[in-house]
């Protein structure tokens, strides 16, 4: 077996309303609806499932918990990321800091989502092969 992509996660959280508030208003995701009413964020070629705490929808996770999270999500330009971030008011706990990536070394920042699920902001940056251009 080999794992091809990851279609869709699951967060579980206090307050559907607030939750989708935030990641469409702040980061920019596109909210659906689906199967009898769930809601979902929607963003490239993924999808988040959100379920209420003490709500979830069943098979879910054993011990699901709201603000248990940690999330790095990329982004076309980590400048334009943090003037919406100042511009909306959300703060930044950290960066902007080096990372590496799953494909590449990141320029990333660190917010909280209103659950206080860890969130990472990162731009993909350029690997440059050692003797080698760029």
């Amino acid at each position: 077996m080999r794992i091809e992509a990851l279609d869709h996660l699951v967060l579980t959280v206090a307050d559907i309303d607030e939750t989708v508030g935030f990641y469409c208003g702040v980061l920019g995701m596109e909210e659906v609806v689906f199967g009898g009413g769930r809601r979902a964020l929607h963003f490239g070629a993924q999808k988040i499932n959100l379920h209420k705490a003490g709500a979830e929808f069943s098979p879910a996770a054993r011990k699901p918990t709201a603000g248990s999270g940690d999330l790095c999500f990329l982004v076309s330009s980590l400048e334009a990321a943090i003037a919406r971030l100042r511009e909306t008011g959300v703060t930044i706990e950290e960066g902007p800091v080096s990372r590496t990536g799953a494909q590449s070394p990141l320029r990333s920042v660190y917010i909280r989502d209103p659950d206080g699920n860890l969130i990472e902001l990162s731009e993909p940056q350029a690997v440059v092969i050692a003797g080698g251009g760029a």
